[in-house]
């Protein structure tokens, strides 16, 4: 297929059959543009990082970074050329020396509410999940989580949809929600999955009152992993909502761990849109560009540094919007 440098819209029937353009007269090393992290080369043990939780090691001083753009009705935008990004390190802004578009194999985890409040959305977030699902590729996997007091893994990884779909009709809603120990969870079994790119998709209608994990560890664990997460936002109208601090915040928090990954939350308002925005996330995760830099300053401080992509908006069309993922830890000595 052949894109222009007009920055149109790519239809949902074309998304699979994207493939890695290369620029700059090279090869794009076979590893490059298909990780959905922020990545650096020689990660180390930090001192504040769990080594159970380090990034991916690769062997040059190589930053990568997906970049998801879309228009104004949330459809991916393709045909960008490398000088419609500009990207900064810590506000330092970088020379873009390898740039790519990829539609790769993916190991995704759907991460499903269960609990009581569920119930009368269920039928919806069931189908949801189902759209997902239509639009595989050879080489995805999956595996499916389902939460309410507690976590359980319901499918583990898997290339069969039809098992995903299959025990989907066996989950009951019933008790509170551990929203933060399944995300959690679920990124730490990311780690055995068989594809470079990894990501989440969460389905829930608010906040977390029954998890061990804090705010702030998942937000540490987010950042140290290279999982991209998405959620679909099932929220009751503000005036309907539990006074609860967790049910207040919930959405916060879902916006908060997706945008720091370098995803998005969907606030579903009506359980019908469950489909649509269900596709749009599909369209999202299969068609991402990739930036990559040497930085011009490394220190090895093992210190979190910060990462901004601006977008030089196509002239006569309306603004795009640009989601990655939002720093990366640079390696210790």
């Amino acid at each position: 297929m052949r894109f222009g440098a007009d920055g149109r819209t790519i239809p949902s029937m074309m998304v699979r059959s994207m493939r890695v353009r290369t620029v700059l007269g090279r090869i794009f090393p076979a590893f490059v543009g298909v990780l959905s992290l922020a990545q650096i080369s020689e990660f180390s043990n930090e001192p504040h990082v769990n080594p159970d939780h380090a990034a991916i090691h690769v062997n040059s001083d190589l930053v990568q970074i997906p970049v998801t753009v879309l228009d104004h009705n949330d459809h991916v935008v393709v045909g960008l050329d490398k000088e419609s990004f500009k990207l900064f390190d810590d506000r330092v802004e970088q020379v873009i020396t390898h740039f790519a578009i990829e539609d790769a194999p993916i190991s995704l985890g759907f991460v499903f509410d269960a609990s009581a409040s569920m119930h009368d959305k269920m039928q919806q977030s069931r189908e949801a999940v189902t759209n997902f699902l239509k639009r595989t590729n050879p080489g995805d996997d999956f595996f499916l989580v389902q939460f309410n007091d507690h976590v359980e893994m319901t499918v583990d990884l898997s290339t069969s949809t039809q098992e995903v779909q299959n025990q989907l009709r066996f989950i009951r809603p019933t008790g509170q929600t551990a929203l933060m120990d399944a995300v959690h969870f679920s990124i730490s079994r990311m780690k055995k999955a068989t594809n470079a790119r990894k990501a989440l998709i969460i389905i829930s209608d608010g906040g977390d009152n029954c998890s061990r994990y804090t705010r702030a560890d998942l937000k540490n664990l987010v950042r140290e992993t290279d999982v991209q997460l998405y959620a679909l936002g099932i929220f009751d109208p503000w005036e309907r909502r539990s006074q609860t601090p967790e049910e207040l915040y919930g959405p916060a928090l879902l916006r908060d761990i997706t945008r720091q990954s370098g995803g998005r939350l969907f606030e579903i308002e009506h359980v019908n849109q469950l489909p649509d925005v269900a596709s749009k996330i599909g369209e999202s995760l299969r068609a991402q560009y990739v930036l990559g830099y040497a930085p011009k300053a490394m220190p090895r401080d093992g210190r979190y540094h910060r990462v901004e992509v601006k977008l030089t908006q196509p002239r006569g069309s309306r603004k795009l919007q640009a989601s990655w993922r939002r720093g990366y830890y640079a390696p210790a000595q």
